[in-house]
C-alpha cells in the first residue's frame, strides 16, 4: 500500500495472557507497571527489556505510550545500513524504535537476483533480516518493535510464509520472531477486510503476535501500490467502521490489535496544500467508542499515523492526543540516508575519481575513501540525525530512564 499517513487503532484486545479473554472495555490494559520484575528502564513497565519486544511487553509498551503521550517511529528498511540507523538513533534519542520490513523490502534484502516464485525471496530476506535485528538489538541497551509493512489480499501468500516462520520460531524459543504484523485489506468492503483480519488474528494470538489493520485506504504511491487516483471519501475512516472492526476482532481470545484509520494520509512527502489531513477524525473515533463501551476510559484505541513524512508537527502532535503510538516514516529517512551519501561524494570528489591519485599526489591511494563502508556509513549518519528529529515531534525523546 502506499505511505499515507494512515493511523492505527490498538482495540483493547486480550493483552496476550494465553488462553485468557479481558473484557472488551480493558483496552489492552493488561499491565506489567506493578510487576515486581526488576525494571529494565526506569520510566517504562516492567515487562519491557532490551532487544527485541514482543507479546505482553509490546501491549504494555503501547499502552504506556498512549497514557505517557509519545509515539514510536517506525520505520521502513532494506538492509543493515537502514537497520543500524534505526537503532543507533534509538540509543541516541533514549527511546524506542519498531523496524518495518515491506514485501518489496524483503525481497531485496535477499538480492534481486534470487529466485522469488511464490515470494522465497520477500519471505526470506525478512526472515534473515528479523533475525540479524534479534542477534544485534540488545546489544545498543534499546527497545526494539520487529513489524511487516502493508500487506494486500494478492500478498497475503508472503504473510503465510512469514507466519509459517514466526510458527517455527515459537517452537524453539517461546516468543515468535516478529512482534507484529500488519494486514492491509482497506480496498476490500469493510466485511471482507475484518473477516479475515480475524481469521489471522485468531492464528497471531496463539503465539503472541499484534496484528496491525488499517480502515481506509492510504494515498499516494508505495512499494508497488498505487492509491493516486482514490477517491478521495475512501481517504477518511468513519468512527462506526473502527467500531466494527473493534467489536469483531476482540472476540479473539488473547487478541491484540492496532488499526490503521485513516484521515487524509498519503505516502510521500507532497508541496504544502496537496494533503489535507484531519487527526480531529481519531479524537471523534475515540469518543464515539468510549461511548459504545462504557467505562472511564478516554482513549480505548492505539492510533498508528501512516505516512507521516512531511506532516507538520502540529498535525503529529495533535494526533498523538488522540492515542496514537507509532508513526510509519520511510520518505524522509530514505531523503536522508541519501543526503548522506550524497555530502561524503561532494566533500571527498576529488579522491574518489581514481584508485591511485589525488589532491595530495599523483601516487597517493585512495582505498580509504572508496571503501563503501565510508559512504554508507554516512548514510547511516545522515539518517539516525533524521529519526532523532522524528523523534523528538513525536515527543519519543528520553522516555527509557
Amino acid at each position: 500500500m502506499k505511505f499515507a499517513t494512515a493511523f492505527l487503532l490498538a482495540a483493547p484486545a486480550v493483552a496476550f495472557a494465553p488462553g485468557a479473554t479481558l473484557p472488551r472495555s480493558s483496552s489492552l490494559q493488561m499491565s506489567s507497571e506493578a510487576s515486581t520484575e526488576s525494571k529494565a528502564f526506569a520510566k517504562l513497565p516492567a515487562s519491557v527489556k532490551p532487544g527485541v519486544v514482543t507479546g505482553t511487553a509490546l501491549v504494555d509498551l503501547l499502552n504506556h505510550a498512549k497514557k505517557v503521550g509519545f509515539a514510536i517511529p517506525g520505520v521502513n528498511v532494506v538492509g543493515s545500513n537502514s537497520i543500524n540507523s534505526c537503532i543507533e538513533a534509538a540509543k541516541k534519542y533514549g527511546g524506542p524504535i519498531m523496524v518495518t520490513f515491506s514485501k518489496g523490502g524483503g525481497q531485496f534484502i535477499a538480492g534481486k537476483a534470487a529466485d522469488n516464485t511464490d515470494d522465497a525471496a520477500s519471505i526470506a530476506g525478512c526472515v534473515a533480516a528479523a533475525k540479524h535485528v534479534r542477534e544485534v538489538a540488545a546489544l545498543y541497551d534499546v527497545p526494539v518493535i520487529l513489524h511487516t509493512d502493508h500487506c494486500q489480499k494478492a500478498w497475503l501468500p508472503w504473510m503465510d510464509g512469514l507466519l509459517a516462520a514466526n510458527q517455527e520460531y515459537y517452537k524453539t524459543h517461546g516468543v515468535p520472531l516478529f512482534s507484529s504484523h500488519m494486514l492491509d485489506l482497506s480496498e476490500e468492503p469493510l466485511e471482507e477486510n475484518i473477516a479475515i483480519c480475524k481469521e489471522y488474528m485468531e492464528k497471531f494470538a496463539a503465539i503472541d503476535i499484534l496484528l496491525e489493520f488499517e480502515l481506509g485506504v492510504t494515498g499516494g504511491e508505495e512499494d508497488g501500490v498505487d492509491n493516486t487516483d482514490i477517491d478521495s471519501a475512501r481517504l477518511y475512516t468513519q468512527p462506526e467502521e473502527v467500531f466494527y472492526a473493534y467489536e469483531q476482532l476482540s472476540q479473539v481470545p488473547n487478541a491484540a490489535f492496532t488499526c490503521a484509520a485513516s484521515f487524509g494520509n498519503v505516502h510521500g512527502v507532497y508541496a504544502p496544500g496537496n494533503v489535507e489531513l484531519k487527526p480531529v477524525i481519531l479524537h471523534k473515533t475515540q469518543e464515539y467508542i468510549s461511548e459504545k463501551l462504557g467505562g472511564d476510559d478516554k482513549k480505548p484505541m492505539n492510533f498508528v499515523f501512516h505516512g507521516g513524512s512531511g506532516s507538520s508537527v502540529e498535525d503529529i502532535q495533535y494526533a498523538i492526543e488522540a492515542g496514537v503510538i507509532k508513526m510509519n516514516i520511510d520518505t524522509d529517512t530514505q531523503w536522508a540516508f541519501w543526503d548522506g551519501i550524497r555530502g561524503y561524494e561532494e566533500k571527498y570528489h576529488d579522491y574518489l575519481q581514481a584508485q591511485i591519485g589525488n589532491p595530495e599526489g599523483d601516487d597517493k591511494p585512495n582505498k580509504k575513501y572508496y571503501d563503501p563502508r565510508m559512504a554508507l556509513r554516512a548514510g547511516e549518519e545522515a539518517m539516525a540525525v533524521r529519526l532523532c528529529q522524528a523523534a523528538e515531534d513525536l515527543k519519543c525523546v528520553d522516555v527509557l530512564n
